[in-house]
């Protein structure tokens, strides 16, 4: 409950933010076409609102985004709501000072939208201002719009473009263009779109891309000119000409390749030369220089050259090649170019010869890390990771790491978290438990088999292979692993700066527990032998085996660590349990299914079990920049996965979960829903269905404070998971005791999860550390607004 103290509080800032804001007897000026009439109204007057009036075409948000005459920020959008001027007034020192009139700065915003407009049209549109002081240097600063009528672009020719030999070439040059495929003849196009001048700049590149990549390696900028006529007839449609001065065509030259070792030295000791094909043609070599200390295959720097000496040039495969080079994570590139000298290339000769200046990066590295940790008791660990970047030459790397904990724990924290049965068990002293595990991951930067052949092929030439196997031990508090095995075969290819994809050809976990009689018999006496709980948790907990086969498309065009902008994109969809049911079938069962598999080499005398199921999941997640300061965000999730055959649940690692500081704030981890179960009832964790729904509104309050911008976020979070419809059981009375966790379309809108509440941003350059503060909205056992907790959350990066 708010105390009267904190009411008072806030009634006394809202007083100060919210101050009356009293008309004035201001009097009307305006600028007429660039020239200000202010002679009674001073600069350094403060700006309070700014108005467009008139532009019918352009939204106020673009127009305010032109404009460098800006009022004090307003918080949430709100009218003349600046907490940040109100905070400067009371102190004179913090906070934000008024943002004042300038007349300069007022007429360059008249120029700059009437360029706007002209950009995309509006040849004839008119700027006018007025300003209203409607207080005491409180000015109203208003646009006036006259757009004018909007040009339009009826007709699309060219000239100049050169005759290939190929052609389709010259079919793809005239039907990719950016406006119409309506041919009138052989040049020129029919089109009504609006004039807009970045169309015609995309345009311009386009033709520009094309002939570089086509032989034409001198067209620049200034090689390809749009000329604009208007129509005599109409003079609001216009007839566009792209003036074409494609020069002659040119070939790659020789290739120099030079590759230093860490240390940079200049000993190029060890060379080849090649100059027949499949590596060169028509007579031209590959020069290939490098350093001992370097440790690296030829081959390997002839495979990232997607191009062949003697054939046409192509500026794209030019610049993929460098990619190449940089993607392998073991070398930089000191220099590359068209020249020796690094500079523009001699156009007057028809070969043009590329250089590439490399040095490897150290090969080995050791790094050693300790850390102490709580969660029982105190307890402390270690850790060793070794390094190869180059093993075998081809830019291979190998990590091999290994860290140990050791957790002490007294006896009263152990009656206290699991008491004993007095009668029937002594009391033990403390205990330590001790955890270790070894990983290993190779990672090579090619797609190795079955996905070699596409190594090369357009979209698929910076793909990485990527195998990595872990093994685990620990103890526990009456439950020991006694050995968790993964390995996970992975193929990631980025296609284009925006997609990529991930299939998980083979992702393995085999994970053989040891569940005490302790831990069996607190069970019992919590729920009872027969019951349905004990056997489910028993079944959760048992020793298994899970296989997956995933794939994921991944499509984005935002800063991954600021996300200010743009969108973000997870398509996921896997299958499991398919290999132990076949290894059941066929290799232990002859031909019966028995669900369970032998411990791997005999590790344990444990059987393993194993679930069929299919998984989904849709995640995308939009930023919408407000203004220059703030960011208003959204994000959408629905994951579904069904077992099959057999097969009742899914694995414990495979669910939907929710709750936590990166989904349902207001909710700890793993701890809301399924469905509207308690939390402290739920005997099956996680969901098979999981709907999730996110808004946050972030705006500056402060620049490079400590380095970093401070923002102010509000929130709200609204989701759960669900029991999918084979999950469930009736008790002796033909009940089913999970029937408030499954889904079903006509309530479920009702067992969604709310939370709401505010935060702070710390963004640096490189990472954002997040402080957030829920509550809960609509709690699934208490109702709308009934809880009045406020529950803290702190991560790094954004929450999404």
């Amino acid at each position: 409950m708010m105390s009267l103290t904190d009411s008072l509080r806030i009634l006394i800032l809202l007083l100060l933010f919210i101050a009356p804001i009293q008309p004035g007897n201001g009097l009307l000026f305006a600028f007429q076409n660039g020239e200000a009439g202010l002679q009674e109204v001073e600069d350094g007057e403060v700006v309070r609102k700014i108005r467009f009036t008139g532009n019918e075409h352009i939204r106020n948000a673009t127009l305010r985004g032109l404009i460098r005459t800006q009022t004090n920020r307003e918080f949430l959008g709100i009218p003349r709501f600046t907490p940040w001027y109100y905070i400067w007034q009371l102190t004179g020192r913090f906070g934000e000072s008024p943002a004042l009139l300038n007349r300069s700065v007022l007429g360059n915003d008249m120029e700059r939208i009437r360029l706007y407009y002209e950009n995309i049209g509006f040849f004839e549109a008119a700027i006018d201002t007025t300003i209203v002081e409607y207080r005491p240097e409180r000015v109203e600063v208003t646009f006036l719009i006259d757009e004018g009528p909007p040009s339009r672009i009826q007709s699309i020719s060219y000239t100049g473009v050169p005759e290939f030999e190929n052609p389709e070439l010259l079919e793809s040059f005239y039907m990719n263009n950016r406006f119409s495929q309506q041919a009138v003849d052989d040049t020129t196009f029919r089109t009504d779109v609006r004039y807009n001048a970045q169309q015609l700049r995309e345009e311009q590149t386009r033709i520009i891309n094309f002939m570089r990549n086509n032989g034409y390696a001198s067209v620049q900028r200034d090689s390809v000119r749009a000329l604009i006529r208007r129509d005599s007839v109409d003079p609001q449609l216009l007839n566009v000409l792209f003036l074409i001065a494609s020069g002659t065509p040119y070939t790659f030259g020789d290739l120099h390749i030079r590759l230093s070792g860490p240390e940079g030295g200049e000993e190029y000791t060890q060379t080849q030369t090649l100059s027949e094909p499949p590596f060169t043609e028509g007579g031209k070599t590959i020069y290939i220089e490098k350093d001992t200390t370097a440790q690296t295959e030829f081959d390997l720097l002839t495979d990232q050259i997607l191009f062949q000496p003697g054939d046409r040039f192509n500026n794209s495969l030019y610049l993929q090649s460098v990619n190449e080079f940089q993607n392998l994570g073991m070398m930089t590139i000191r220099r590359f170019g068209l020249s020796e000298e690094g500079s523009l290339p001699d156009y007057s000769n028809s070969e043009i010869p590329v250089y590439f200046d490399l040095q490897t990066l150290p090969r080995y590295s050791i790094r050693t890390e300790f850390f102490g940790m709580r969660r029982y008791g105190f307890g402390t660990g270690a850790g060793i990771n070794y390094s190869n970047n180059n093993l075998f030459g081809r830019a291979e790397n190998l990590t091999i790491g290994f860290n140990t904990s050791l957790e002490y724990v007294t006896s009263s924290t152990l009656r206290e978290i699991a008491p004993r049965d007095s009668e029937s068990q002594t009391t033990s002293g403390a205990q330590i438990f001790q955890s270790y595990e070894a990983r290993t991951e190779y990672t090579v930067p090619r797609l190795n088999f079955p996905f070699a052949t596409l190594d090369k092929r357009p979209l698929f030439t910076s793909g990485r292979t990527r195998y990595s196997l872990t093994y685990s031990q620990s103890n526990q508090l009456y439950f020991d692993i006694n050995s968790d095995i993964r390995f996970n075969l992975r193929y990631e290819v980025p296609h284009t700066d925006r997609y990529s994809s991930f299939l998980d050809l083979i992702e393995l976990d085999i994970i053989d527990t040891d569940p005490s009689s302790e831990f069996r018999q607190n069970l019992i006496d919590e729920f009872g032998e027969d019951s349905f709980e004990f056997l489910r948790i028993e079944e959760d907990f048992r020793p298994q085996f899970s296989s997956i086969i995933r794939y994921t498309l991944r499509s984005q065009n935002t800063n991954l660590i600021q996300r200010d902008y743009g969108y973000f994109s997870e398509y996921s969809l896997s299958i499991g349990g398919n290999l132990p049911y076949l290894m059941d079938r066929y290799l232990f069962s002859a031909g019966e299914i028995n669900g369970t598999l032998p411990s791997p080499l005999g590790l344990s005398g444990n059987s393993l079990g194993y679930s069929q199921f299919i998984k989904f999941s849709l995640d995308y997640r939009r930023y919408h920049p407000i203004g220059p300061e703030s960011v208003l965000a959204w994000r959408g999730f629905a994951g579904y996965a069904h077992p099959y055959n057999e097969s009742e649940t899914i694995p414990l690692s495979r669910r939907f979960f929710a709750g936590g500081s990166n989904d349902i704030r207001g909710w700890a981890p793993f701890r809301l829903g399924p469905g509207e179960i308690r939390p402290d009832e739920v005997t099956i964790n996680g969901g098979e269905i999981k709907l999730a729904a996110f808004l946050e509104y972030r705006q500056i309050m402060f620049h490079d404070l400590l380095s970093a911008d401070w923002y102010l976020a509000g929130f709200s979070d609204a989701g759960n998971v669900w029991y999918g419809p084979r999950n469930s059981f009736h008790d002796q009375d033909n009940v089913n005791i999970l029937e408030d966790g499954k889904f079903y379309f006509d309530r479920f809108y009702r067992q969604i999860a709310v939370s709401s509440g505010f935060g702070v941003r710390m963004d640096w350059e490189y990472i954002v550390a997040r402080f957030d503060f829920a509550f809960r909205v609509h709690d699934l056992q208490l109702g709308w607004l009934e809880n009045r907790n406020m529950y803290f959350s702190f991560g790094i990066g954004h929450s999404f």
